[in-house]
């Protein structure tokens, strides 16, 4: 399982998005962390997981210190929050980096969320599938996304 602090042979994930798309509350849920996510300010690095802050991703001059964080990555994950829909990331954003590349979109048991609209936006940014549907507090999707991680795909 990746994000397990007992794997010996953990695939090390980096996750992406824009300011407040629930990148850090997910990397706690994956590792069954119970603390509160506070806002991150650096690039962190823990259990298998690499947690970047929002404005890397949106502001240009931080995204060679993506593709740089990224070659220490398996797998880059790029986060959309589904309450959050407006565009943040530009089109082709995905394609920078050297690492398979898969989309995660998060607060899916807000009320009211447009899930084909959320995929839509990590496609336009060039996330291709798998995509998948998450809540970090419900849980729902993340027994999905951690069989994805464990069985190896992340060359998807």
């Amino acid at each position: 399982m990746a994000l397990n602090k007992q794997s010996h042979d953990m695939q090390k994930v980096m996750l992406v998005g824009a300011i407040g798309a629930g990148k850090t509350s997910l990397i706690h849920t994956l590792q069954k962390d119970v603390r509160s996510a506070e806002k991150t300010q650096s690039i962190q690095f823990s259990d298998g997981a690499i947690d970047t802050p929002g404005e890397y991703a949106q502001i240009p001059r931080f995204y060679s210190a993506l593709m740089t964080t990224a070659m220490q990555a398996s797998v880059v994950v790029v986060v959309q929050d589904a309450t959050n829909l407006k565009v943040t990331l530009p089109p082709g954003f995905a394609g920078m980096f050297s690492r398979p590349v898969i989309g995660v979109v998060t607060k899916v048991d807000a009320p009211g969320i447009d899930r084909d609209k959320a995929k839509s936006r990590l496609m336009e940014i060039g996330v291709k599938e798998p995509i998948f549907f998450v809540s970090s507090r419900t849980g729902e999707g993340i027994e999905e996304l951690i069989a994805h991680f464990g069985e190896g795909r992340c060359n998807s």
